[in-house]
């Protein structure tokens, strides 16, 4: 189905699945074995391939958790599931009850805010640290036109699974330091995307963005949202890639409000994959803020 030999050079990390509902859930699990564990929550459209270096860097200290959203990644890409974020938080609730993780520190970029921060609602004992990257969980009323222009009847479809016009602009719209996008890299973030079928969730991410009161996800998002203040006394390091034009500045000074205690990072010359553009200066940050116990 994939390129084994690429997968293999580029993501050297066992795999493990977990099976919800006959689906195969794909993940991560690296670093010592107890119940506190560092979960990299994933958007669209990436995978747990995004966190590729967070996760070699931290597991010789960490246990470091990574899954793959159903329809993501190396997970089963079922063509007539129910897309939308609640199953995506159920299904990580799921992996988190299943390993019997007491503790958890959550690595949230783009749609991964939203599920992982619907997890942390729900189970709020559990949790004692974030680290934010380009993200929300909480309701806006607009998105960019490139991508907006994609729930549009037919368009999406054609454009985002017959014309890979999400996954593959988004290694270049997403990265600004050439450099780091790699031809490995490229390959490894459209490597589970590579057909109409394999495509499926990137198109219903994006039509599950809730914009009104009539979008399924939305009084999802305004439940969590709510309930953000639950954790505004928990240790929080955002760093944020300024030149992300889908969550930009404005995004990031709704974040500082919620949390005006988090220590906060930006980097002028990242976009919105954050964790490639700036990995160099990312790492030691997170390796450190995690060494302080802070």
């Amino acid at each position: 189905m994939y390129n084994k030999e690429l997968l293999k050079r580029i993501y050297p990390f066992k795999s493990n699945h977990i099976d919800i509902d006959g689906m195969q859930y794909h993940y991560v699990d690296e670093g010592p074995r107890d119940d506190s564990a560092i979960i990299m929550v994933h958007g669209n459209p990436t995978w747990s391939f995004y966190y590729r270096e967070l996760i070699t860097a931290l597991k010789g200290k960490y246990r470091v958790i990574a899954p793959d959203h159903i329809g993501c990644g190396l997970s089963d890409k079922p063509q007539d599931y129910e897309y939308t974020l609640a199953n995506h938080i159920s299904n990580l609730q799921t992996l988190v009850k299943r390993l019997g993780l007491k503790r958890v520190t959550l690595v949230l970029h783009d749609w991964g805010g939203a599920i992982g921060m619907g997890v942390a609602v729900k189970n709020p004992e559990l949790i004692e640290k974030f680290v934010i990257f380009n993200t929300a969980a909480f309701l806006v009323d607009r998105i960019p036109f490139r991508i907006g222009v994609f729930r549009l009847p037919l368009i999406g479809d054609i454009g985002i699974r017959g014309l890979n016009m999400f996954a593959y602009p988004a290694t270049s719209m997403a990265c600004k330091q050439r450099s780091k996008m790699t031809e490995d890299v490229k390959a490894g973030l459209l490597l589970p995307y590579n057909n109409y079928a394999n495509r499926i969730a990137n198109l219903r991410f994006v039509q599950d963005i809730p914009l009104s009161e009539n979008d399924k996800s939305y009084k999802v998002v305004k439940s969590i949202e709510e309930r953000l203040g639950l954790f505004k006394n928990h240790p929080m390091l955002i760093l944020w890639g300024a030149k992300d034009f889908c969550f930009n500045n404005v995004f990031l000074e709704r974040w500082k409000e919620y949390f005006p205690g988090a220590r906060v990072k930006v980097f002028d010359y990242a976009g919105h994959y954050v964790v490639l553009d700036a990995n160099d200066e990312i790492i030691p940050i997170i390796e450190s803020w995690f060494a302080s116990k802070k």
